[in-house]
């Protein structure tokens, strides 16, 4: 196996870029980060790959200014697997594909079983990856070599697995579909922060009471300002269950919170006052949360039947009508159409039903043209089956 060596300074950075700008083809390139380890989503390693130049390592917070590594490859095409994910930290580094091809939303439009990056390669290219490293944490330095031949693999292979995942698109007709799908990858705009992120608290639909969920919100907001300062993953500060079990126990006092058992965590004892001038905190807000947060107004399928009879009939008509098009294309649904895009439309139709109007309702929600073009007539025609269909109710024998 080669050994590989981290680029960390300007002046190398400057250079492999040169080897890379000088080399042919696409450029496979991917990103490392410390998830689970540290607050922040930044990459404390870039791989890129060229066909000429070869792999090389990039150190991003030692480096600095990626700027050089964006000139050398910047009109060129991006190859990465599971783009969504590396982009975001990407571009905090100052780099931005001018367009990609993914690899993974490749394997999946195409019907592969399995689309991780071990799973691509080996079904593409017959080669087997170790995935030994993929949840290790990336801030750590020096990087082992181990972990450098891992992160070496995960780009080394990917042009020759794009070129085979290219020759299948083409031969099942999506090369197209497929164009359309990178493109809104690369493009989509970042998800707006939720209105109230502290609700995913794991275990947070066993507190009951408004007082009780300011106290949960509390804890949660000061265990996100420290882990932000720190640069920690919150949970490796003090775990979701034990900020529940804190809001359980009730402490009259900080000393009752200490003794509290369940809460545990590395930070529990030593940030100990932080904690408990959260709940005093909590205790004392005037804004108390409601009960549930706010949703987007529309509610779950299973209260449809209640709630929107029409729309229970309409979703219940296209689901199966968009599954079995899904199988006839060989991917899966979530690819054809995201379930969220149905419900939507099928909650709140256009006026009128006809393709034009369904295909302008899945537009509105950000289905793209190849989307529309499969899925419009299908659901247009399964919406009208759902208007003209006998109502079971009154068919039943009395």
């Amino acid at each position: 196996m080669a050994e590989y060596d981290v680029i960390g300074d300007a002046t190398t950075a400057a250079s492999a870029a040169a080897a890379l700008a000088a080399g042919t083809g696409p450029v496979a390139v991917d990103v490392e980060r410390a998830s689970g380890f540290r607050y922040s989503q930044r990459a404390y390693l870039i791989q890129a790959y060229r066909r000429g130049a070869g792999v090389f390592l990039f150190d991003p917070p030692a480096i600095g200014d990626m700027s050089a590594l964006q000139d050398a490859i910047g009109d060129e095409e991006w190859v990465l697997h599971a783009a969504s994910q590396d982009l975001p930290s990407l571009r905090e580094d100052g780099l931005e594909p001018p367009r990609i091809f993914d690899t993974e939303l490749a394997a999946r439009l195409l019907g592969h079983e399995r689309v991780g990056l071990g799973a691509v390669v080996e079904h593409t290219l017959g080669i087997t990856l170790a995935k030994a490293h993929s949840a290790a944490d990336w801030s750590t330095r020096p990087l082992p070599q181990s972990w450098l031949e891992y992160a070496a693999l995960d780009v080394l292979h990917l042009v020759d697995v794009r070129d085979a995942l290219v020759a299948e698109l083409e031969e099942q007709g999506k090369t197209e579909f497929a164009a359309e799908e990178f493109e809104a990858v690369r493009t989509r705009a970042p998800k707006p922060a939720r209105e109230e992120p502290w609700r995913r608290l794991s275990g947070l639909h066993s507190v009951r009471g408004r007082r009780a969920l300011a106290i949960a919100r509390a804890l949660w907001t000061a265990r996100e300002e420290y882990a932000r300062e720190q640069d920690v993953s919150p949970g490796r500060l003090v775990p979701d269950r034990a900020l529940v079990a804190a809001v359980a126990a009730n402490p009259a006092t900080k000393g009752d919170l200490a003794r509290v058992k369940e809460f545990t965590g590395r930070a529990s004892r030593s940030q100990l006052d932080r904690w408990w001038a959260a709940i005093e905190a909590g205790r004392a807000d005037p804004a108390l949360p409601s009960e549930r947060g706010s949703g987007d107004g529309m509610p779950p399928p299973r209260a449809w039947a209640d709630r929107n009879p029409p729309a229970d009939a309409r979703l219940k008509a296209a689901r199966p009508a968009v599954e079995e098009l899904a199988t006839a294309l060989a991917m899966p649904t979530e690819n054809l159409l995201t379930p969220d895009t149905l419900r939507r439309v099928a909650w709140n139709p256009p006026a009128e039903i006809t393709v034009e109007t369904v295909g302008a309702a899945l537009a509105e929600w950000g289905a793209r043209d190849w989307q529309i073009g499969q899925t419009a007539q299908v659901i247009a025609a399964a919406f009208v089956d759902s208007v003209n269909a006998p109502d079971e109710a009154s068919e039943s024998p009395s």
